[in-house]
């Protein structure tokens, strides 16, 4: 088949038009450029290979090459040839919607996928308000995985399909968010996935090859979509590795469940390799600023992006409107875009985000920035880098501060100013929903970081009473404090491991799912989070902005959060008590007298359920004349110890 001439514009890529296939590569400076595929392709890797003129891309004159091959469909395999001033040979192409196994992964082939071959289900679907927004965030490849006899396989990769198998599990636990950590493909065999180097291809690993496992996998499918009442799929349809990461976000949608990728755009590898598009045009190696895409800059071992360069910032731009148009993603979380503004990014970031919200303005635009001014992540251009939200470690840090203090006894000094302070949103922020809170993260609780919430809680013993409880406050505070509140795979189930994506030295790490079956601890603390979850959801008051809190005590280690939403009502009342000890008759300000509705209780979930909880006996009646803690009614209430109880009219 030969290559012919494109005519009008040509999208970048490779791309199904009718009869044929149109291929544009943007490679300034290289002196010829083909594309190969068929025999030419089987080929090119025997020494002393050279393309045909039938096979020559055309220059458009304005760094871009591109060519029309009729004849040419879906799942056509395909690589780039590029002679350049310092080398020539085979390159990837760097928007493949796909890779191909055989040959295996560096030297593998592109694959032409069709945008349009998996039929999407999800047309109803309505992401949440971002207020409303209670996200998880999980790693593919350790997160979940079984074989047909139910057991445990994940030291052979999660895939995508595995995710199945949990979506009524997290839809049942109550979240409507998950964020899946990076999902395009990197080129080692283990990664927490941000070294990618295909940034338009779905992880190879993470697919399903066999054709066998791949019907059992679609039988898990198709009775989810039954479930739904939607028609199901046939194999062919869950056969590409694009389509079986669509079929988890058309599911996830049918759920009630948004979907977030991660992505990476402050550096690509380490791990790069002659195919890659690093010195993509085939410049001389030596200078990285020669390498097209990145400049000599690096972070944690991969090469920092021109963010300088027109074409480089479109090529990442473009990433992201591919993951909304193709992939229906309903957010982004931007890894680490303090290395970008540190590195001349600043109007990509502005770029990036006002084009992905033009494109989908209900998809949520989440910056990781730990810059010394963190509202400049948050704040519109031109004075701000124009995201929707951001990470932030003030809860954290203000919540692990307290329970790691608390650790220390009774006579133990908890500094509750402190976290008194980390309960309200940060500086610089019009909203408290744009501030995403976590107490643990993929990056906190890593191996050889810092621990996990039950370990943090009783060093010596993670599943003590100490370690329980103060772990179920912890949540509790979470999920009453102002912003979006996230929660790391396995934290729901008092996980007390740090993690990995290493499964060939760090096995010993995976989540011990389990332990849901035989460790009562871990099935009461699942049971609360479940509970504790539901009742963020349902209290419009906690997904509001208002937010008054006190220490009624600093030694008695007593903190009351109410909740609102101004002008509504929608009153909430959260209290915690650090203290080892349960309080009786312990005196609370309130918003206002009559009788108030006790509808949680940590203590509840302590042996759930708990026969002997200490509590007010399911509501209490606030005495409207008798101001406390500069509220204008109290009562005398009794709290449990390491607990917290929730009232509400």
């Amino acid at each position: 088949m030969s290559t012919t001439r494109t005519q009008g514009d040509v999208k970048m890529g490779a791309n199904l038009v009718p009869g044929g296939v149109t291929f544009r590569l943007w490679a300034p400076s290289a002196q010829n450029v083909y594309v190969l595929t068929g025999a030419q392709l089987q080929a090119a890797e025997q020494s002393g290979f050279q393309p045909g003129p039938d096979s020559a891309m055309f220059s458009l004159g304005d760094g871009s090459w591109s060519a029309y091959v009729a004849g040419l469909g879906e799942g056509t395999p395909y690589r780039f040839w590029v002679k350049g001033t310092g080398s020539t040979g085979l390159k990837r192409d760097p928007r493949a919607r796909e890779l191909g196994t055989a040959p295996a992964y560096p030297v593998c082939d592109c694959i032409i996928r069709d945008v349009a071959r998996f039929p999407w289900h999800d047309e109803d679907f309505r992401a949440p308000a971002f207020n409303d927004l209670i996200l998880y965030q999980l790693h593919i490849g350790t997160y979940y995985a079984v074989d047909p006899q139910g057991q445990d396989k994940r030291r052979t990769i999660g895939k995508f399909l595995d995710l199945l198998d949990r979506i009524e599990y997290l839809s049942d636990l109550g979240i409507n968010g998950v964020q899946f950590m990076p999902v395009q493909e990197y080129p080692s065999e283990t990664s927490r996935g941000y070294n990618g180097l295909d940034l338009y291809s779905p992880e190879i690993d993470y697919q399903v090859e066999d054709r066998q496992e791949l019907l059992r996998y679609l039988n898990k499918a198709n009775g989810l979509l039954a479930a739904c009442g939607k028609p199901p799929l046939t194999p062919d349809q869950l056969s590409a590795g694009q389509d079986q990461l669509k079929c988890v976000v058309d599911l996830f949608h049918l759920k009630g469940i948004a979907v977030l990728f991660d992505l990476v755009f402050n550096h690509a590898g380490p791990g790069f390799n002659d195919q890659c598009f690093k010195f993509l045009d085939r410049q001389q190696y030596g200078d990285d600023n020669r390498s097209l895409y990145f400049t000599d800059q690096t972070w944690v071992g991969g090469n920092i992006f021109a963010y300088w360069n027109q074409d480089v910032r479109q090529f990442l731009i473009d990433n992201v409107k591919q993951c909304v148009e193709e992939y229906h993603i309903d957010g982004v979380r931007y890894d680490e875009v303090t290395v970008i503004d540190a590195n001349g990014g600043g109007r990509f970031c502005q770029d990036v985000s006002s084009t992905a919200r033009a494109e989908k303005p209900q998809a949520i635009q989440i910056a990781e920035y730990w810059g010394g001014d963190r509202a400049a992540a948050i704040r519109s251009a031109p004075g701000g880098l124009g995201f929707d939200a951001a990470w932030s470690d003030k809860v954290r840090l203000g919540i692990r501060t307290a329970v790691q203090q608390a650790g220390g006894g009774y006579d133990a000094s908890v500094d509750m100013r402190a976290l008194l302070g980390c309960l309200y949103r940060p500086d610089g922020f019009d909203a408290a929903w744009r501030a995403v809170n976590m107490l643990e993260d993929h990056d906190v609780v890593f191996a050889g970081r810092d621990l996990r919430m039950a370990r943090l809680a009783d060093t010596t013993d993670a599943r003590s009473w100490f370690a329980r409880s103060r772990a179920r406050l912890a949540m509790g505070l979470l999920m009453a404090a102002p912003g979006i509140p996230q929660i790391f795979m396995g934290q729901e189930i008092l996980e007390d491991k740090q993690w990995s994506d290493d499964i060939n030295f760090h096995a010993d790490l995976l989540i011990w799912w389990d332990g849901l079956g035989v460790d009562a601890v871990m099935k009461d603390y699942h049971s609360f989070c479940r509970d504790v979850i539901h009742l963020r959801a349902t209290l419009r008051g906690l997904r509001g902005d208002s937010m008054n809190a006190w220490v009624t005590n600093e030694q008695d280690r007593v903190i009351a959060i109410h909740r609102w939403i101004n002008l509504v009502g929608e009153d909430v009342l959260f209290v915690a008590n650090l203290q080892e000890t349960n309080r009786y008759g312990y005196r609370v300000g309130f918003p206002s007298g009559g009788r108030w509705r006790e509808i949680f209780n940590s203590d509840f979930y302590d042996g759930f359920p708990n026969p002997q909880v200490v509590g007010n006996d399911g509501s209490i009646v606030v005495e409207g004349g008798e101001g406390w803690n500069g509220m204008p009614a109290s009562a005398a209430i009794t709290l449990p110890a390491n607990g917290f109880v929730v009232f509400c009219r």
